[in-house]
């Protein structure tokens, strides 16, 4: 409570001597290089008990002014560059606001530094630990109101700096009036700024060790600037989720035994020039019709270069700004729930931009990145990649694992290029790199850091997954983390890995003339070695359709029918195959091109006018069909797991190109896959069946629907008791040309369905 005598006699008192500030005190607040601004401004009691002296830093004020609660007014004394001082005769420190004119008009101001820091003491410890999962909600720019007054509390981890300060619109870009006190051992700088609220750009301001000034962007901003502009963004969420159905449920999945079947999208070329929310108008529309269950997004985290489609992230916790705002992207995410559409988001915490805004050498020093060249520096992409052995970097991405899974209700994490991260000497040379503690070539930092990512999210966010892009034999990518296998490592703790060697090995059969096929018959049939080593997703995805790799179709050999043939015939092989399934746009209808991410899929191909149009819309009702059946045959999905749900009927059939299998459900329903890649029809071709029948066909890539021939096994298929196959029954089948058919038994009135 203030204790005065009267007005005037403060207003007597203002410019006592101990107001004044040591000249070396003012000298390291200009220069940005002062610890502990708020020990040295704002109001603090005289040690003599002469009263409670006031400091202010305005540098462009012509005369500030402190008002009390009171309505007593003092008329503070400007000792040197912009610094005003004065003492106020009262025993305790009041209630006060700052009247501070600039030219002809006085404005009132509350004084940032007489409050006390926004982050608690188990915060900081929690953060001095890597332990703080919720990270977000102490670090970064958050709207607060403190002792009645709204404002914005900065808070920032740059342990190698002299002093940080903050810059924005609020201040024109000087930072010198909002210097930030450093809070310990923590390393982490923090200024409480009234009257800044959302929409507010800003940056810090940083006085490195070696006495440089560099302006860096908030690590935890949660929203940017729209590239190529970097100033970070002040927000507060408003927006209100109507998807809470959808959150009960997904933590109840178990992703093993649901179907699951992947559209990758870039959003900034899926329909360019759309916004978040036009997108949400469209995208959930689109899946719905094509029966995809999830859509995955390439990264949506702030990058600076669009053409490195988001794999360059330099804002870690914004939505990219160029599609709108956050709210906008929580908006698009709760329309794609809304419709029944999961939401995988692709993440990449394997390495980060050299852009001198970012995240690079962030304090002056190397921060994020380790010190040491050899792994600092990403031989592949001309990036820096994250010190895992730093616990303050773990925590930074774990906690933002968690926060895109919370703040933005994702369901899936794919996390990138995670072979990248577990070896030491991943592509570099002999000499360029320095083995672990063990001798080996494991980064044995980065093991820990992927499993403290999976325990923690699967803890943290009960039914969001997460996907590993690994493209090595690394053992127990998806084993629990505590299961320790023979070479001494627990499982990576993954719910699914992406599996690359079934991609390389079909799309390198299925490139190939069908003469020279009948060589490479194990190409198709050798991830059934391995599939229950991992849980496994199969990912056509946007790497294999750029670089001059070309479009799905445009891989295929042959003429424009049997392009299309061979496209149709390899969908259908791979949703028939154990694992789910992962589609990058465009090649849902047989897009010719390379993906452009400024042009984006080739939608005209579809439009009345082209002349191929019905090529196109054919390999699009393909995959509609696909998904379509997919969904409705547990036998496709429920045991993709395990043994059971899975047995060759013949794989070796090499000269005829052609290979067969069951796929089996929980209770023992079957579905059979015969795939003919060879551009002749085989008439009365036996094949064994698992059960007496009928059977009927329930989709064929040669449909006319689809683009083909119409050779099609109609009707009900009957089987004779001729044992082939290894199978006590078979039946005689047509085969269409570079064409698959997927069987199921008929109901018992033959209807075909």
């Amino acid at each position: 409570m203030l204790q005065t005598r009267d007005a005037d006699a403060l207003t007597a008192g203002s410019g006592l001597a101990g107001a004044r500030m040591a000249d070396a005190e003012l000298d390291r607040l200009l220069a940005g290089a002062h610890h502990a601004p708020h020990a040295v401004l704002g109001a603090h009691r005289a040690e003599d008990g002469s009263g409670v002296f006031v400091r202010v830093l305005r540098p462009l004020a012509g005369a500030v002014a402190v008002l009390t609660d009171r309505g007593a007014r003092v008329d503070l004394v400007h000792q040197s560059a912009g610094l005003f001082t004065g003492t106020l005769p009262v025993d305790e420190i009041p209630r006060y606001r700052l009247l501070v004119t600039y030219g002809e008009g006085e404005e009132a101001h509350d004084d940032g530094y007489r409050f006390l820091p926004t982050l608690g003491e188990l915060d900081l410890h929690l953060i001095s630990e890597g332990r703080h999962e919720e990270l977000w909600r102490v670090l970064g720019a958050r709207v607060r109101t403190l002792d009645g007054v709204t404002g914005t509390a900065f808070a920032v981890w740059a342990p190698n700096a002299q002093g940080v300060r903050v810059v924005g619109d609020f201040n024109g870009w000087d930072g010198v009036a909002h210097p930030m006190r450093s809070l310990g051992s923590s390393g982490v700088w923090e200024l409480f700024v009234p009257a800044v609220g959302a929409g507010t750009r800003y940056k810090y301001e940083i006085r490195t060790r070696d006495g440089r000034l560099i302006q860096k962007a908030d690590p935890l901003a949660r929203a940017t600037e729209c590239p190529p502009a970097t100033a970070s963004v002040v927000h507060t969420s408003t927006y209100e989720w109507t998807d809470a159905e959808w959150m009960a449920s997904r933590g109840g999945q178990d992703c093993r035994l649901t179907p699951m079947s992947v559209y990758e999208v870039h959003l900034p070329s899926w329909r360019p020039g759309r916004t978040y929310r036009q997108l949400a108008e469209e995208l959930p529309a689109y899946l719905t019709d094509m029966g995809f269950t999830h859509v995955e997004f390439m990264p949506v985290m702030e990058h600076p270069f669009g053409g490195s489609w988001g794999y360059q992230v330099s804002g870690f916790y914004a939505p990219t700004a160029r599609m709108g705002g956050p709210d906008d992207f929580r908006h698009l995410v709760n329309a794609l729930h809304t419709a029944g559409i999961g939401v995988v988001a692709d993440w990449v915490p394997a390495h980060f931009p050299r852009d001198d805004f970012a995240l690079s050498r962030f304090d002056g020093e190397h921060l994020y990145e380790p010190s040491d060249p050899r792994r600092a520096n990403h031989p592949d992409w001309g990036t820096l990649e994250f010190d895992y052995g730093r616990r303050e970097v773990r925590n930074f991405l774990v906690a933002n694992a968690v926060y895109w899974c919370s703040e933005f209700h994702i369901d899936a994490l794919r996390v990138d290029a995670v072979a990248s991260m577990l070896y030491l000497d991943y592509s570099r040379p002999e000499g360029g790199w320095a083995p672990n503690e063990r001798g080996g070539r494991e980064n044995l930092a980065a093991v820990a850091f992927l499993q403290e990512l999976t325990d923690t999210v699967r803890r943290r966010v009960p039914g969001a997954l997460t996907i590993a892009e690994e493209s090595t034999a690394w053992p127990g990518v998806t084993r629990p983390t505590f299961d320790v296998g023979p070479d001494g490592f627990g499982g990576l703790g993954f719910d699914l890995k992406w599996n690359l060697g079934w991609m390389h090995d079909t799309l390198g059969y299925l490139e190939r003339d069908p003469v020279h096929r009948v060589h490479h018959q194990d190409d198709m049939t050798f991830a059934m070695v391995y599939a229950y080593s991992e849980r496994y997703l199969l990912p056509l995805s946007h790497d294999e359709v750029v670089h001059g790799k070309r479009a799905m179709v445009a891989k295929m050999p042959g003429d424009w029918w049997q392009q299309r043939a061979n496209l149709r015939a390899c969908l259908a092989f791979m949703w028939a195959h154990p694992g789910k399934q992962l589609l990058f746009m465009g090649q849902e209808f047989g897009q010719g091109a390379e993906f452009d991410h400024d042009a984006g899929p080739q939608w005209w191909l579809l439009d009345e006018g082209w002349p191929a149009h019905d090529d196109h819309r054919g390999v699009r009702s393909l995959v509609r069909d696909l998904n379509r059946v997919y969904a409705a045959t547990p036998a496709l999905w429920e045991l993709d797991t395990s043994p059971d749900g899975f047995a060759w009927i013949d794989g070796s059939h090499a000269e005829a190109n052609v290979l067969s299998f069951v796929r089996r459900d929980a209770e023992g329903r079957p579905l059979v896959a015969v795939c003919n890649f060879s551009p002749v029809v085989r008439t009365g071709y036996r094949v064994g069946l698992p059960e007496a029948g009928p059977w009927r066909e329930v989709l064929n890539t040669d449909a006319v629907a689809y683009g083909g021939t119409g050779v099609r096994n109609g009707g009900v298929i009957g089987t004779e008791p001729l044992p082939w196959h290894g199978q006590a029954r078979s039946a005689a089948l047509t085969l269409p040309p570079l064409g698959v058919c997927w069987l199921s038994p008929a109901s018992p009135e033959g209807d075909e369905g």
